[in-house]
């Protein structure tokens, strides 16, 4: 706990966005602020609209609904997060921004934080980017020698320009079932399994409204396993894995329905029941994805476990992951010895000393 001398940080939790996991975010939000120390911490609430609008709201908002965060749309708006809300309370120290999805997750917010120059928990610019990219993160990935599972990107031109030719490159490539997936988009929007020539086009149609580009991913008979994966505080350390835990589906895959329309449409499973050899067969990908991928912060890395080869592959990375309760990341570290609470210190106080190390750094060359 903070001596009574110690100024409070000023915590500008910022969620909701534009993206198609709006809803998750405000989830997220609720659950982040309601475990937030507020002998830490001042705690400020800011909502983006699905218009784009930023409202800064109060902490009466976690008081009115206490598992889903609304949005003040009769707050003041805000303009720029640096922008001091008013002159008696000053700016803010650190923003929590818990958002998932395109124009959220993807770099924009970082780098609209970073021209604020404000502190903010999780990845940078590029991180970001290409952690939301599933094809370019596959791509460095695959470089660094970490397992992805065989897959060909169609992009909304070829597709719309020769659909015959776009299929034929599936059924040649990759054939049947396979994964139909947005490359920017998280929450399983826009997946679907496919399981036939038939089925291809109508899958390929519906994740082309939310991406440009589609990645079609072979289907194996996999389990899916996940890991927390945390920044070390030491710089140039290795970063921190949480034990592995594993998402058993009862819908035919993890959709978008079995993660939030359905209670019953999966079951988590923590610690995964995995070996020992697989345990660091896990922990090891998951440090060499993050590693790869220049994260900072925080991200869960999703992997396949093939249940014939007995083979790990990369799935996705989610550097700006589920943060309610029952979220995976945050249960993984539970798990692990780290508290949700202190999770958030942990996050927080990484924000601030990488902020402090860019500081450091010269603006201009002195010659």
């Amino acid at each position: 706990m903070m001596s009574s001398g110690k100024k409070k940080l000023r915590v500008g939790v910022l969620y909701g966005g534009r993206s198609g996991e709006h809803e998750i975010s405000l989830q997220s939000a609720a659950s982040v602020i309601k475990n937030l120390d507020t002998s830490r911490y001042d705690i400020l609430p800011i909502g983006i609209d699905k218009q784009g609008r930023w409202h800064v709201g109060s902490m009466k908002l976690i008081q009115d609904s206490p598992k889903t965060l609304s949005i003040a749309q009769d707050g003041p708006e805000m303009a720029l997060p640096s922008y001091p809300v008013s002159k008696s309370e000053g700016s803010l120290d650190v923003i929590f921004p818990i958002m998932h999805g395109p124009l959220c997750e993807d770099g924009t917010i970082q780098g609209l934080l970073e021209l604020s120059e404000l502190p903010y928990v999780g990845s940078g610019v590029l991180a970001s980017a290409v952690g939301m990219d599933k094809d370019v993160a596959k791509r460095l990935a695959r470089d660094s020698g970490i397992p992805v599972v065989p897959y060909v990107v169609a992009k909304k031109g070829q597709w719309l320009k020769d659909p015959k030719k776009v299929g034929a490159l599936v059924e040649k490539e990759i054939g049947f079932p396979c994964f139909v997936k947005p490359s920017n988009m998280g929450s399983s929007v826009g997946v679907h399994k496919v399981k036939s020539t038939t089925d291809l086009a109508p899958a390929l149609s519906d994740a082309f409204k939310y991406d440009s580009k589609v990645l079609i991913e072979k289907a194996i008979a996999a389990r899916e396993i996940e890991v927390s994966v945390l920044e070390n505080a030491k710089e140039g350390e290795p970063p921190l894995v949480s034990i592995p835990g594993e998402i058993a589906p009862t819908h035919e895959f993890y959709s978008y329905e079995a993660k939030y329309l359905d209670e019953n449409g999966a079951h988590l499973m923590i610690p995964a029941k995995l070996d020992a050899k697989q345990v660091e067969q896990a922990q090891k990908i998951a440090r060499d994805v993050f590693t790869a991928l220049e994260c900072e912060g925080m991200a869960r890395v999703d992997m396949f476990l093939d249940k014939n080869s007995g083979k790990f592959y990369l799935n996705e990375i989610n550097t700006l992951p589920g943060f309610t309760q029952i979220s995976m990341y945050p249960k993984l570290w539970e798990a692990s010895g780290v508290p949700y609470k202190e999770l958030l210190n942990r996050l927080i106080e990484l924000a601030l000393e990488r902020h402090r190390r860019k500081q450091d750094l010269s603006r201009e060359y002195l010659p």
